[in-house]
């Protein structure tokens, strides 16, 4: 395709040049002119979803390119009063699993016209100092994966701040989360079908919301199988792969006996758990004790592992928690909107599962119904 380039063409693109030639930015004006169209067209043209031709889309690509023409995004702002930011807050980066979170809610964001800005509090007592930080930038809205409190919340209500909570719960504002609780009851189910009766958690030292959610689950469940309640040990000082090993030790201390089941709050406890009880301790996995964990990160795959986990479903909660906040953002009245995903069990080689074939019937249909095995 040719353009036609007007005889002022030249001089314009010249001088509107980059910081090269010390001139004035390229604007969108010139794209314009530069293409034979509307400004508005060269806007339609740099924003996701809207309606432009593929005719006029390749002219103005093709001005936009021979001009190192860049779309102004503060520019924009101004004509749009909306920042296309959206600040994501995950207070706990080095959890395994969080990378992979934040990178596919940036995508998730991205092809909605939006960029995500990233806020890492090292502890959850700095919220408000990072919740300050964030309204400098004016969001159009918050992904929070952190315990914020009942202010924080209110904090967002007060400045209009769409608010969706990520693999959290919170009371009426929208969340995107894991049935932990559901998940963690049906890995027991399968292990007390299997023969385990002593079943023990290691979780992190400051006791998480997710936490908290597998301990409850793991109580209820094996209360209605008539099971012993659970050894509980919190990891002091991280939920790292030191930590599964301080935790099976403390947990054979208080036992006086290896447990015949071991759940870990991520994968990189299990792990270390893991190498611990086969090399250190002599335990043979899974024939003396199971171990699981959480999260299926990529070293739980390793052939030296093959650990038995639970594997969040990250890309659909991601894209849950990016709808979520593009209805909040363009909704005049939300209502907050809870969507609840279960994990998925990962069967690997470290945890002896009764196999399906001869699970209870009962407990086959409830896996079934919670996604965690098909029938």
């Amino acid at each position: 395709m040719k353009i036609l380039i007007p005889a002022s063409a030249p001089r314009r693109a010249k001088t509107a040049g980059a910081a090269e030639g010390g001139g004035r930015r390229v604007t969108s004006y010139d794209v314009a002119a530069l293409a034979g169209v509307s400004q508005s067209a060269v806007s339609r043209c740099f924003k996701p979803g809207a309606s432009v031709s593929k005719a006029t889309y390749a002219r103005v690509m093709q001005a936009a390119q021979s001009l190192d023409y860049i779309p102004n995004a503060a520019a924009r702002s101004l004509i749009t009063r909306r920042s296309n930011l959206v600040a994501v807050i995950i207070s706990r980066l080095a959890n395994p699993h969080a990378p992979a979170a934040l990178a596919e809610l940036s995508r998730q964001l991205a092809s909605r016209g939006k960029r995500a800005l990233l806020f890492t509090p090292e502890r959850e007592s700095e919220l408000d100092a990072t919740l300050s930080d964030i309204w400098q930038y004016q969001v159009d809205g918050v992904i929070a994966a952190a315990n914020l409190s009942e202010r924080h919340v209110a904090q967002c209500a007060r400045r209009s701040v769409p608010l969706v909570i990520f693999n959290r719960c919170a009371a009426d504002v929208s969340a995107v989360v894991c049935d932990h609780a559901e998940a963690t009851r049906l890995l027991v189910s399968r292990l007390a079908e299997a023969g385990h009766h002593q079943f023990a958690l290691i979780d992190e030292g400051e006791a998480s919301a997710t936490a908290r959610e597998r301990q409850r689950g793991a109580r209820a469940r094996l209360a209605e199988l008539d099971l012993p309640a659970p050894v509980v040990v919190a990891v002091e000082g991280g939920d790292d792969y030191a930590g599964g090993a301080r935790g099976i030790r403390a947990i054979i201390a208080q036992l006086g006996r290896v447990p015949d089941a071991v759940i870990c709050g991520n994968d990189i406890i299990a792990i270390g758990c893991l190498d611990t009880a086969r090399h250190e301790l002599g335990i043979n996995i899974p024939g003396k004790m199971s171990v699981a964990g959480c999260d299926a990160v990529d070293a739980s795959g390793w052939l030296s592992y093959n650990l038995t986990t639970l594997r969040q479903p990250i890309q659909k909660m991601a894209q849950a928690a990016a709808e979520l906040l593009a209805a909040l953002i363009e909704s005049r009245d939300p209502a907050p909107e809870k969507r609840v995903f279960c994990p998925q069990l990962v069967e690997g080689t470290t945890a002896r599962l009764q196999t399906a074939d001869k699970l209870d019937l009962a407990l086959r249909l409830e896996l079934n119904k919670h996604g965690l095995m098909t029938m």
